[in-house]
């Protein structure tokens, strides 16, 4: 009813329709800009123009002003109309022009709109329903009866006569309500799970988004380090290739200064032996026996010779000399950037279990049938426990060290805390909430943590590895340095308490192989 009384409000006078750019007069009535257009062009050279609703006169054409608010509430009001429009579902019973139907009479197979559905029977049998051009949908194929019932047992909607005679006879039925109300529960349970899942994936994407924000701000720092060092040493590259030139051509000076040297000397040469010939065509033996001597130039000219025989061997070992070091000087300046120079791992044998023999370098452990006489002491894991920990722990920063498994087929290799417990099961390393390991039992590899256990493929070629530790980041991951290298899984934890490198044994030994490199 309160659709209707709208759609007559929202009539323009003119077509009849809804207003379609409405414009207003100034007596307050509206209309469509192109109805009222045409009415005024129509009232030209009469004498004068009028309001086509109220008949008001105008001398001159009025003006027309648009009706914003009434254009928003026309549109707004076909915006929520556009599917009885688009089904062409009108009522009935209007016949003189179409109006839309408000609701449908399954039993009349009518649609009715505000009026006639005001006069409409209220007998039960009349069931109405939403506006429908296709009530057949709603009423049984076989019995061409309303459909009021559910079979829960053929998943169906059927009417009365499928229920008392048709194949439905003697099945659990339910009527349309209640069987609606259980799916409706059903779909609201439904809905309250993608909900929770909806809002875990929110969380795990502002998770993922926290992450990600850390891990820019980590690598912008990370290329501004980079940036850094690279422009120190493009300055310090540029610093050596100009003193390196300036000493290849200090070395072409040496040169030249010994050819000024010997230009000198061929002059003075020159004007001794002009005096020493004009000694010999003298007749006068007193003037020439009284005449100085020329003096010895023989040490002069073998000075020079030795001079440049002596140049011309140093000048390239002297820039190869000037070269290589300041190279190392460039490099040994690199480490102040982002590399720093590896600092070994070493065992700590006040550790060590007594059935583990670490060696003299304290670099490998291995499995000892003789019990090892060292004091039992809080430090120590116990004789059943073959483990050892690094004397080094680490705290901060990002940190890699390797292993050589190729002397044990059975072993534990990774990082825990200090306060490991040193007795009993729960000391072995990966099987407590204290430490992370990667853990390997004749062919088969795992990685464990706090006891829980993630198997990796079968056939893992190599029997050396990496341990990888960032600190910051919560991160301690596993790699093996075959070719190429393969990354086999990576532990994400809170670190609470600096980490010591760890190793189990079971049979054979176990060889650190390479230092702790942080960066």
């Amino acid at each position: 009813m309160a659709s209707a009384i709208l759609s007559e409000e929202l009539e323009c006078p003119v077509c009849l329709t809804i207003y379609t750019d409405p414009v207003m007069l100034r007596c307050g009535h509206n209309f469509c800009r192109v109805c009222i257009d045409r009415v005024l062009d129509s009232q030209e050279g009469s004498a004068g123009y009028s309001c086509p609703e109220c008949r008001e006169k105008y001398k001159e054409r009025p003006g027309l002003h648009r009706n914003i608010a009434l254009r928003n509430i026309a549109e707004r009001f076909l915006s929520t109309q556009p599917d009885q429009e688009e089904a062409g579902v009108h009522c009935t019973y209007c016949v003189d022009s179409p109006v839309p139907a408000v609701m449908s009479c399954l039993l009349c197979d009518a649609s009715m709109c505000d009026k006639h559905l005001r006069v409409h029977s209220k007998a039960p049998e009349h069931i109405l329903c939403a506006p429908t051009t296709s009530p057949e949908t709603r009423k049984c194929s076989v019995h061409k009866k309303i459909l009021e019932y559910y079979c829960t047992e053929d998943a169906s909607c059927v009417c009365v006569t499928c229920t008392l005679a048709g194949e439905h006879r003697g099945h659990q039925v339910e009527t349309l309500q209640e069987a609606s109300e259980k799916k409706k529960e059903k779909l609201r349970n439904d809905l309250r799970k993608l909900m929770a899942e909806t809002e875990e994936a929110e969380k795990r994407v502002q998770s993922l988004e926290e992450r990600r924000r850390k891990a820019q701000e980590k690598a912008a720092g990370e290329a501004e380090r980079v940036t850094a060092l690279f422009r120190d040493l493009r300055r310090r590259l540029e610093e050596l290739e100009k003193r390196v030139l300036s000493d290849i051509t200090s070395r072409v000076q040496c040169y030249d200064d010994i050819i000024r040297q010997l230009e000198i000397k061929k002059e003075e040469l020159s004007r001794k032996m002009c005096h020493i010939e004009e000694l010999c065509h003298m007749t006068d033996s007193l003037t020439v026996l009284q005449e100085s001597d020329t003096g010895d130039l023989c040490d002069t000219e073998d000075r020079h010779d030795k001079q440049l025989h002596d140049g011309g061997d140093r000048d390239v070992a002297g820039i190869s000399h000037t070269l290589h070091t300041g190279l190392a000087d460039i490099m040994s300046g690199v480490t102040g950037g982002i590399y720093i120079q590896p600092a070994d791992i070493l065992l700590d044998v006040n550790t060590a279990g007594n059935r583990l023999h670490i060696s003299d370098n304290r670099k490998t452990a291995s499995r000892s049938d003789r019990r090892q006489k060292r004091p039992d002491t809080p430090e120590r894991f116990n004789y059943y426990t073959p483990q050892v920990l690094s004397s080094r722990s680490f705290s901060s920063g990002r940190h890699y060290w390797e292993v050589d498994v190729g002397g044990s087929d059975s072993w534990a290799v990774g990082m825990c805390y200090p306060s490991i417990d040193r007795r009993g099961q729960q000391s072995v390393i990966g099987w407590n909430d204290k430490s992370w390991c990667l853990d390997r039992c004749g062919n088969q590899y795992a990685v464990i943590h706090d006891s829980e256990g993630m198997k990796l493929p079968d056939g893992i070629p190599s029997d050396r590895f990496r341990i990888y530790l960032d600190y910051e980041a919560g991160q301690i991951s596993f790699y093996a340095l075959c070719d190429p290298i393969r990354h086999l899984h990576t532990f994400t934890a809170t670190f609470t308490e600096p980490l010591h490198a760890g190793l189990w044994v079971i049979d054979g030994c176990i060889k650190i192989s390479g230092g702790s490199r942080g960066v």
